[in-house]
């Protein structure tokens, strides 16, 4: 390959158009090296794997912004970015085959007069809901320090801590040796260089022996297991201490408390249905609960983290990294969007609203659960 490529060849070889490189370079997102001669754009070898890593990761279905943050990151070399390019396409890969399987079989039913049940047509999309969400997460999602504070002080003297549900890392504590366990493959793809060894499994049934850690951790993850208690019990069969950040879906004076859900997203209720009570998580463990207010900058973007800065949740960024909006459906995400966006140009929002720009944290129905 030449020294340097022209945009055209780059073009040519990439299959994308001369366009798109110009914008890549206009937003800061590959600006090539050099010039030609005659002024002209020109790509070096580095120009080039960046290019590659851009196209992957857009093509896996990140947004422009997602991809900046994931190609710029200090901590991941060249190597770092290519294993995690590869986690993303094999689970994307698997994925796609296990849908042609599926419906190959409702084909092959159909064609000897055999109508398949609506749970076996949707067995399929049954997939974990960080599958679909987890691509969003390096962009907003992050450890907030005064959260994890609260954490770590909770694991007391704790030396093996297990992580369950683990995701990307976030709440990791760096001084403590970590085991973490996360089913989706997204999410285990996008751990960072040198994080916790971590292993492919499910809250429920936890692949260690009893009493095997000094301390097992869960950080906003509870509300997605198939089934919270036993997830919990788990934990406390294999922990001898057990903390577990999450919320209070009995206290419905948050949800009245919190604008969003009480003006814009009544369905979010509708998610509550069926979640254990507080005191049947708390009982999982045989603990106790504390609130844990929220940081008016809270810098994790989870649901309830931008209570004083609205203007976020127009973001489509950040609503794809919160599972909230994925499960409430389009139809009404974007009228809680649109509604939003009206009321905060018409000054509604601020009228209806005031009293909490006085106010340096919120007291949302976060809970620290701890045994």
């Amino acid at each position: 390959m030449a020294e340097q490529l022209t945009v055209g060849r780059v073009a040519e070889l990439a299959g994308v158009s001369v366009r798109t490189l110009h914008h890549y370079d206009e937003i800061g997102l590959l600006e090539p090296s050099t010039r030609t001669s005659a002024g002209h754009r020109a790509y070096s070898a580095d120009d080039v794997e960046r290019l590659r890593e851009v196209l992957t990761y857009r093509r896996l279905g990140f947004g422009l912004r997602e991809i900046a943050e994931l190609v710029d990151d200090p901590t991941t070399d060249a190597v770092a970015h290519l294993c995690r390019l590869r986690g993303l396409l094999i689970d994307q890969r698997d994925r796609a085959a296990a849908m042609v399987t599926a419906i190959d079989g409702e084909l092959d039913a159909r064609a000897r007069g055999i109508r398949t049940t609506p749970e076996e047509q949707l067995r399929v999309f049954g997939t974990q809901l960080y599958d679909a969400i987890g691509s969003a997460y390096p962009a907003t999602r992050r450890t907030e320090p005064r959260i994890a504070a609260r954490i770590w002080a909770a694991l007391g003297d704790a030396r093996t801590v297990l992580n369950v549900g683990a995701g990307t890392g976030s709440y990791e504590p760096p001084d403590r040796d970590v085991t973490a366990v996360e089913p989706s493959a997204v999410m285990r793809a996008q751990r960072p260089p040198g994080a916790a060894p971590c292993v492919a499994a499910a809250a429920e049934r936890l692949p260690f022996e009893d009493q095997s850690f000094d301390a097992a951790m869960a950080v906003s993850t509870v509300h997605h297991w198939p089934d919270p208690v036993a997830g919990l019990r788990e934990m406390r069969r294999v922990a001898r201490r057990v903390v577990v950040f999450t919320y209070d879906a009995d206290d419905t004076r948050w949800r009245q408390r919190f604008w969003l859900t009480r003006d814009y997203l009544p369905e979010f209720a509708d998610l509550l249905v069926g979640w254990p009570s507080l005191a049947d998580l708390t009982g999982a463990i045989g603990g106790r609960a504390e609130p844990v207010l929220v940081p008016w900058d809270c810098v994790d973007g989870f649901f309830e983290a931008y209570w004083r800065r609205p203007e976020a949740y127009l973001d489509e960024h950040v609503r794809r990294a919160v599972s909230v909006w994925t499960r409430v459906g389009p139809q009404a995400e974007q009228r809680a969007v649109s509604g939003l966006r009206d009321d905060l140009s018409s000054g509604r929002w601020a009228e209806r609203n005031r009293d909490l720009l006085a106010l340096d944290t919120a007291e949302l129905g976060l809970r620290l659960l701890v045994a």
